[in-house]
């Protein structure tokens, strides 16, 4: 890619944590290339990292909810942010944030704008009002877009419905990228030194959840799960992850006599180890986009337990690398944990097959789509 006038870009997402988890690989992408990148975000606590990655840091008042006040600030904040640097390139991420980056970009003249649909609010199933209100977001900032990205197949075909600002501009990625081989540990020894740590033996089953604590994720269906496999006596939960529901969870657990069987680790870094040391990977949310800890998990050579929704059902194969069970639907989930629990061969057999799927997901073949796409738009 050749450097015409190119000196700046801009990365805009509601949150820094999203920036940080997903994003660091491009923006390295572009600093290899002699760019300056800017981040356009809410800063919190882990602001110190994105300064680690030498990029330019303006905080932005986002607010998640698209309802909030705060967002006429956050549109001023990036208008001036816009008006002070002249962007070659803004690349906009998160509902909220994606909206008002691309409304921004529109007042303030900026060209191009990429925007890359971590996963559309509005899906089949979703509730009238996520139709009302996202879908008319996107609806109306697809004209002030020149090229949108999307990572499973429903947002793929609910997004050429749009008419951007250049014609064809609609693409299919395999996600933000893995690093495949930072997950795919199976270290034996480390194994089962790790488990013996949590108390574990090599006869024990492991399920794990990475996922943040709220009602989208719906740790509930696991729990209730396991309170009807409760006479099986080695099999335990491990659930990663902060939020909002932490104190819910907590007492429910209690309450159901799971206390025993189930552990919440909250926010931790070290989660190809857990992977090693798990057994089956879980996860029943309502809503996905395109899973990371699925990918993550799959890497590990790990059984993927999943509801049947958009972004789950792109990675997992049912039967094959995993089963994909219904929304809410207890029973099924039982059916497929304990098929699982019952056959190591299954385990290991449909662990392998999620390693060979999940190869078109490493981050040097999402580098190179996403370079296709950058070269196409600043041409």
């Amino acid at each position: 890619m050749q450097q015409e006038n190119i000196n700046k870009i801009l990365f805009i997402a509601t949150v820094e944590s999203h920036i940080l988890n997903f994003h660091i690989p491009f923006i390295k992408y572009f600093q290899n290339r002699g760019y300056e990148v800017h981040v356009a975000t809410r800063l919190g606590n882990r602001q110190s990292e994105l300064r680690a990655v030498n990029v330019v840091c303006h905080n932005i008042d986002f607010s998640r909810s698209p309802y909030s006040l705060s967002n006429l600030r956050a549109l001023s904040q990036l208008i001036r942010a816009m008006k002070g640097n002249k962007y070659s390139l803004v690349h906009v991420h998160t509902p909220v944030g994606a909206f008002l980056g691309r409304l921004a970009a529109k007042i303030t003249g900026t060209k191009p704008v990429i925007y890359t649909a971590h996963g559309f609010h509005f899906y089949k199933g979703a509730s009238i009002k996520n139709w009302i209100i996202y879908y008319t977001m996107e609806l109306l900032a697809a004209h002030w877009t020149d090229g949108l990205i999307t990572m499973n197949d429903e947002d793929y075909n609910a997004a050429k419905r749009f008419k951007l600002r250049k014609s064809n501009a609609v693409f299919y990625v395999h996600g933000v990228g893995l690093d495949i081989d930072k997950y795919n540990i199976s270290d034996k020894n480390e194994r089962k030194q790790t488990r013996k740590a949590f108390g574990f033996d090599e006869k024990d089953i492991v399920i794990l959840t990475v996922a943040e604590l709220n009602a989208n994720k719906n740790h509930k269906q696991i729990l209730d799960s396991l309170i009807k496999l409760k006479s099986l006596d080695n099999v335990y939960y491990l659930i990663v992850g902060i939020g909002e529901y932490e104190c819910y969870l907590k007492k429910y657990v209690e309450e159901n006599g799971l206390s025993g069987k189930v552990k919440l680790l909250g926010f931790r870094l070290d989660i190809p180890d857990l992977l090693n040391i798990s057994d089956i990977f879980a996860l029943t949310s309502m809503r996905e986009g395109l899973p990371r800890c699925i990918m993550e998990a799959m890497a590990a050579g790990k059984p993927v337990v999943a509801t049947d929704v958009r972004g789950n059902r792109d990675l997992v194969r049912d039967g094959v690398n995993g089963y994909l069970v219904p929304l809410e639907d207890v029973n099924a989930t039982v059916d497929a944990l304990q098929n699982l629990i019952e056959s190591e061969d299954l385990r290991k057999k449909m662990g392998d097959e999620g390693r060979k799927i999940i190869q078109d997901y490493s981050i040097d073949k999402v580098l190179k789509e996403m370079d296709e796409i950058y070269r196409r738009l600043f041409i």
